[in-house]
């Protein structure tokens, strides 16, 4: 199969969907992959690593969309590379199509078959390849809640930590998950008050026997959620349901109850946010202020660090990746259900029914059209 990989385009998005041993892997296969120049140089990738490791460089994303079968993308495609999309192209990489009504339609019209990295599903419901991406984001979130509790960048002038004799700052992690539990651990290391909630008690189980106390578990509820929230310094909104937009579990009163100069980082923005005063920022323009309280929501927390963004998640998309190389698309779905439930759209179709729900439109089966 061809394989192409382009530089990703969006705002300070510096991540690559493929390491040079992924590219090993393929090439060893007998597959080709094709990477557009400086691809991985945000990554502190060279195009001589890839193409040491068997992929061919080429000049323009045109070419490197016109020639392969299969386009492997770190984040959605934005409306500058919409044209590339085509009939027969298998496109895999973060979607959200829950939130993104326009970019759906595109799919579809294109007929573009197109697989989410955050769909795909084991059996046990855990999301492999948006693991290692909610790793990252989580532990980022109370390092960026940090900087901005600082008082030049507008917060409060909070040392998470503490010192002695001064009490440390409040934490409150919504979600237990990846990222969240991901959040409370690191803002916990900070030596920060963390408090984490959500309405599966066996996660908060699961936190309490890891950490043994130290960060505090409380069930989810409104007024648990708006009484921590109202008292928290920085708030982390950690919550997702898998392929579909994420619950407003934070009300704009509850955000306006928090103390001037709190910190809210929301993770779930990607999938719409979890405040119903969330809306995606960027890296180049990362906050904004309602309330008096600093909201920090980028889309691509990953993307800041994106020499460990990328290397993680290769770890977790190789292995998908080359079946869809090795078996093609329809016996790769058909011997991996975690790997179909990724698919989202196929040949005009709308094959995934949380993101139909979202955008009120028709929901046709994967299996009436493969």
């Amino acid at each position: 199969m061809k394989v192409g990989v382009p530089r990703e385009l969006k705002d300070n998005e510096y991540r690559v969907a493929i390491t040079p041993a992924g590219v090993r892997e393929l090439a060893v296969g007998g597959h080709e992959v094709f990477i557009e120049r400086a691809a991985g140089a945000g990554s502190s990738i060279e195009d001589g690593d890839f193409e040491r490791a068997g992929a061919k460089v080429l000049e323009a994303a045109d070419e490197v969309w016109a020639t392969a079968e299969l386009v492997l993308k770190v984040k959605e495609p934005i409306a500058e590379e919409l044209h590339r999309l085509r009939p027969g192209l298998i496109l895999f990489t973060y979607l959200h199509l829950a939130a993104a009504e326009a970019l759906t339609r595109r799919l579809l019209e294109s007929e573009t078959t197109a697989i989410a990295y955050e769909t795909v599903e084991l059996p046990d419901r855990s999301l492999p390849l948006l693991a290692p991406m909610s790793e990252v984001a989580g532990r980022m979130a109370p390092q960026v809640g940090a900087n901005f509790l600082e008082r030049e960048n507008g917060g409060r002038g909070v040392l998470l930590g503490g010192v002695s004799g001064v009490r440390p700052g409040r934490v409150v992690v919504i979600g237990a998950g990846m990222a969240g539990m991901n959040a409370a651990w690191i803002a916990q290391g900070m030596e920060a008050e963390a408090i984490c909630l959500d309405k599966n008690i066996n996660k908060l189980r699961d936190i309490d026997r890891i950490h043994q106390g130290k960060i505090l578990t409380l069930a989810s509820n409104r007024l648990a959620v708006e009484e921590t929230v109202a008292s928290a310094d920085l708030v982390i909104g950690a919550v997702l349901v898998p392929g579909a937009r994420a619950p407003k579990v934070i009300t704009e009163e509850t955000i306006a109850s928090m103390k001037p100069g709190s910190v809210f980082v929301d993770i779930s923005v990607d999938q719409g946010g979890c405040s119903e005063t969330s809306h995606m920022t960027t890296h180049s323009n990362p906050t904004y202020v309602v309330h008096d309280v600093v909201h920090y929501c980028v889309g691509n927390m990953p993307g800041a660090v994106p020499n460990t963004s990328t290397y993680g998640l290769t770890n977790a998309t190789l292995p998908y990746i080359v079946a869809l190389a090795e078996k093609g698309f329809a016996q790769a779905i058909a011997d991996d259900p975690a790997l179909a439930k990724g698919v989202n759209t196929h040949k005009g179709g709308l094959v995934f029914e949380p993101v139909a729900e979202a955008h009120s439109m028709d929901f046709t089966s994967l299996d009436d059209l493969v």
